[in-house]
């Protein structure tokens, strides 16, 4: 099992480090909830993402959809291309909160 981390990166920034699998991203779900729970927005910076399934896009839409529960705002940033391909074929490029940079 490969561990996939999420660290905070100063206020309301967060690195997430790792390969994301179906082995990984259940801890990581369960960390959206507190994301938000002092912010009222977050940028997830996904430059240390080793490597990606369609879990780690899962977990994207999921802390996107707490988010918005919340009220709050979500930005992803530095999606590695591997997971743009998963999200572009799922059609969920338009929906999610990314960018390159």
């Amino acid at each position: 099992m490969t561990a996939a981390t999420l660290e905070k990166d100063g206020a309301g920034r967060f690195q997430l480090l790792g390969a994301l699998s179906f082995d990984s991203v259940p801890a990581l779900c369960a960390r959206a909830s507190q994301l938000f729970t002092e912010l009222d927005s977050v940028q997830v910076d996904l430059q240390g993402v080793t490597r990606s399934d369609s879990a780690g896009v899962a977990l994207l839409v999921e802390w996107m959809r707490v988010a918005r529960e919340q009220e709050r705002v979500i930005r992803f940033v530095n999606i590695p291309h591997q997971m743009l391909a998963i999200a572009r074929v799922s059609s969920l490029d338009d929906i999610l909160p990314l960018s390159r940079a």
